[in-house]
């Protein structure tokens, strides 16, 4: 059965880096996968920079960056209901964290309400990022997104991290606040994602199983940082 995995959240949630890792992992098991990279805002941590490496683990790329792709936006429209139609096991949609970005998706309503497959709707959650702070927080943006993107999220994904800081902490601080947000919702915890080390130490704690869902131990594809942005502009 086609599997389409829709990540939506708030900058700087880290969606790409998931994406990118859903990716890799799926074409890495034999899955013929396609990434639609939705984020038309967000050109620092775009999708079309990581072209090279989708196509050497022989992943589909559509992007409205258009780099290396052959594609003019006259065609992106049909390039997007390439994922609907053609012959795929995964397609991954990395959806930009604003109302544009869940616009671009809400568009394609009646392709999801037609799909047969699989549709996990992923709320991508880093409780250090602005708007996801609280249970209260999360919840609102979710909805806000739901109404723009006309997709009801699914489950959530505790991807809460400090970029260069990083730490098990991290999850930590991360489990406990989306725990709250699943249980006053009732959208279950999916996956708990983070870098191998913090993740394994984070797991050893012994939590409750229900509010981590299946870790994914995280390959870091986009190499920029903030402070390589906001310093050097690149």
């Amino acid at each position: 059965m086609k599997k389409m995995i829709v990540l939506v959240g708030n900058y700087g949630s880290g969606k790409t880096e998931i994406a990118v890792n859903l990716a890799v992992n799926g074409a890495g098991q034999g899955l013929r996968t396609l990434v639609i990279d939705l984020d038309k805002v967000n050109d620092y941590f775009r999708m079309s920079d990581r072209v090279a490496l989708l196509q050497e683990k022989k992943i589909n790329l559509v992007s409205p960056t258009f780099a290396g792709q052959g594609i003019t936006p006259s065609s992106m429209s049909a390039a997007v209901a390439s994922a609907f139609t053609d012959n795929w096991d995964l397609v991954v949609f990395d959806v930009g964290g604003d109302s544009a970005g869940a616009l671009s998706l809400g568009r394609y309503h009646q392709d999801f309400a037609a799909f047969d497959g699989e549709l996990c709707v992923y709320d991508i959650v880093n409780v250090f990022r602005p708007m996801s702070e609280s249970p209260e927080k999360i919840l609102k943006l979710m909805h806000d997104i739901e109404g723009f993107a006309r997709q009801q999220v699914t489950g959530f994904v505790n991807n809460s991290n400090l970029l260069t800081y990083a730490s098990a902490n991290d999850i930590r601080q991360g489990y406990g606040v989306i725990k709250e947000a699943s249980d006053m919702s009732g959208i279950p915890v999916v996956h708990t994602t983070g870098r191998k080390e913090y993740l394994e130490e984070f797991l050893a704690d012994g939590r409750d199983p229900k509010y981590i869902g299946e870790p994914i131990a995280l390959e870091t594809y986009m190499h920029r940082s903030w402070e390589a942005f906001t310093k050097e502009g690149f």
